[in-house]
């Protein structure tokens, strides 16, 4: 894929590629801008905070560069096991990126969260730009301040004024991007996303299928699981998924009255998941109590996350 060689009078074309991690608080935008930067969705969002667990990379191609978009989870005060891998996770992500891009949601500012990972990303090595989200929503004047504070805090190689919803900003800072990484051979096969099996991604949408239905009632500690995966002769593809949660009271809220809410989440998500694959689906929910998963090392594994002892 580089630097293919060029005939009489033909300039050699350059490649660029590099990993770009998105790190901030919970709810600054990272997985909706990583889904605006990649021009498709491969990051789940709902209202719920900590919905990414695990890292998720999402594949932009932006004239000869190849930007490999990584979605962390929020950082915050962690208080159970789960919450601490998460964290890590987080931070090991910005360890092995070649650019690190903040994620400051600009209408909280500092509060919160987001003032201590700015202390810490001061001592991130890694070339550090400062990405203020949500900018619409927000008077100038209060902008440009808070730019002045987070730069003063942290060595920020630019600052960019984005809204993840809308998109405003974001050609400006995929452009820069494509030019600041380091020239070398692309990652991923040109049409890849997302370097997340099919079988996770599905799992994932359903996931955010029932939080955006049931974000009140359900704790956060419910998991979706692909277990079977069967492509049919006709071209569609049964697909058969578990939702976990760790009381029978979760389990019937998640079912609703007479089945009602696990089937306007699974019509949902097969209706997201067929647009994806581009070809029919048939999917199958159901839904098993599985109590404290929360501290079982191979549930962590399968998130992609490591279990802390």
């Amino acid at each position: 894929m580089n630097d293919e060689k060029a005939g009489a009078g033909e300039t050699a074309r350059v490649t660029r590629s590099g990993f770009v991690t998105l790190i901030g608080a919970p709810n600054a935008g990272k997985s909706t801008l990583t889904n605006q930067l990649v021009g498709t969705k491969v990051s789940i969002v709902t209202h719920k905070v900590q919905t990414t667990r695990s890292i998720v990379r999402g594949i932009a191609v932006h004239g000869d560069a190849q930007i490999v978009f990584v979605d962390t989870p929020g950082i915050f005060k962690p208080k159970r096991r789960l919450d601490t891998a998460m964290v890590t996770t987080a931070w090991g992500g910005a360890k092995e990126a070649d650019i690190v891009l903040v994620l400051i949601d600009a209408e909280r500012g500092l509060k919160g969260d987001a003032g201590s990972v700015l202390d810490r990303v001061a001592d991130v090595r890694q070339r550090k730009v400062l990405i203020l989200n949500k900018v619409d929503r927000v008077e100038r004047e209060t902008l440009l301040a808070l730019a002045a504070e987070c730069n003063e805090r942290a060595d920020f190689e630019r600052t960019f004024m984005v809204s993840a919803l809308t998109g405003s900003g974001c050609s400006d800072l995929l452009d820069w991007l494509a030019e600041a990484l380091p020239a070398g051979p692309w990652y991923y096969p040109e049409d890849q996303i997302s370097d997340l099996p099919m079988r996770q991604l599905a799992a994932e949408i359903t996931r955010e299928k029932l939080y955006l239905r049931l974000h009140q009632e359900l704790p956060y500690s419910s998991t979706v699981e692909t277990e079977k995966w069967e492509e049919k002769p006709d071209g569609s593809v049964r697909i058969e998924q578990v939702i976990f949660v760790e009381r029978d009271s979760q389990k019937k809220i998640v079912l609703g009255e007479k089945g009602q809410t696990i089937k306007a989440i699974g019509q949902a998500a097969r209706k997201e998941i067929a647009e994806i694959l581009e070809q029919k689906v048939h999917l199958f929910l159901f839904v098993k109590v599985r109590e404290n998963w929360g501290n079982d090392p191979e549930r962590y594994r399968e998130m992609g996350l490591e279990f802390p002892h």
